[in-house]
């Protein structure tokens, strides 16, 4: 089951919406153009962070800023979470004055963070044990998508409560997909970004060749984009500028998605394959090319900047040929 939204104007896609409370925790670079989408659709948004300079920028944007997970589920009809990792997310859900202890029965928990699938499941039945309802909502789009309102969401839970969700989740995003019972979320979220960080490399690796090779690169890509070897990576997020407008690699590998990122997602898949007991060779190298990315200095470039490592002397660091293989 998927649900496409058509609308894209937040106003238009909103105008059908009561306005209600909401309460959300996590302003990050993803928490806060999320919060603020649903702060300009008219909803009262109860915003929750660590960083007082963060709560201080979300009271500036229109939030009613609070000092607890109490007072951020105080009478709201759902409350949202972007937290940064399984750990985070285990403290505002299950710790004492958590969510699931002070959030009334009936609230709606919709956490979009990009965490481990046992955590997600464990909250999530946690959640439903003291009547609350709970969906995981993992995004794909990166800041550029979260700042207009374009996330993708990919929804696990029950078909009632994404039902319930989907117009809110519809102001914050273009397209929203529903995988399954709660964790599905999460679980597809992590088979889609394990394969993006494989068709990255895959991508990169092909141009570079292609240059070293002294090929046409426009015709290159033309060509490719058209035929057998074409991904996603490669025909949308081209990773070697001026074949592409629009990417970050047309704009300096200012992150949309960093290294970082693509990194803890490719770490997420290799916990996923190891409590299943399932082989991912392909994600394994990935996972040791993106830490090596990292590690050199570039976590905070776009994940697309991998062709710079790729090419091998592209920067002034030698590729261990360890990682490589």
């Amino acid at each position: 089951m998927a649900h496409r939204p058509s609308v894209s104007d937040t106003t238009q896609k909103s105008e059908n919406v009561m306005s209600t409370t909401v309460g959300f925790i996590g302003l990050g670079n993803m928490g806060m153009p999320m919060a603020e989408q649903l702060i300009r659709a008219g909803h009262t948004v109860q915003a929750l962070d660590l960083s007082k300079a963060l709560q201080e920028k979300a009271g500036e944007l229109g939030a009613t800023v609070v000092g607890s997970i109490a007072e951020a589920a105080d009478g709201a009809d759902m409350v949202i979470t972007m937290l940064p990792a399984g750990q985070h997310v285990r403290s505002v859900y299950l710790d004492e004055g958590g969510l699931v202890e002070t959030a009334a029965p009936g609230t709606l928990l919709i956490d979009s963070s990009t965490i481990d699938v046992d955590t997600s499941r464990e909250v999530g039945a946690a959640s439903v044990a003291r009547g609350l309802e709970m969906i995981d909502a993992p995004v794909t789009g990166g800041v550029m998508a979260a700042r207009i309102g374009k996330l993708n969401f990919i929804v696990g839970g029950t078909e009632a409560s994404f039902a319930r969700a989907a117009p809110y989740l519809e102001i914050m995003g273009g397209n929203l997909l529903y995988a399954g019972e709660q964790g599905s979320g999460i679980g597809v979220k992590i088979c889609n970004n394990m394969s993006l960080g494989i068709s990255m490399i895959a991508a990169a690796e092909t141009l570079m060749l292609a240059k070293r090779l002294g090929l046409d690169l426009k015709r290159t890509y033309e060509i490719v984009t058209n035929a057998s070897g074409q991904n996603w990576a490669l025909s949308n997020y081209c990773p070697l500028p001026g074949l592409l407008d629009g990417v970050p690699s047309t704009n300096g590998y200012i992150p949309g998605f960093s290294g970082a990122m693509m990194r803890k997602d490719l770490r997420l898949s290799q916990d996923a394959a190891l409590s299943v007991n399932a082989t991912t060779p392909l994600a394994a190298h990935a996972l040791a090319i993106f830490s090596h990315f990292c590690d050199s200095g570039h976590a905070e470039t776009d994940y697309s900047g991998i062709s710079k490592l790729i090419g091998g002397d592209a920067w002034d660091y030698e590729v261990d040929p360890s990682v490589l293989g």
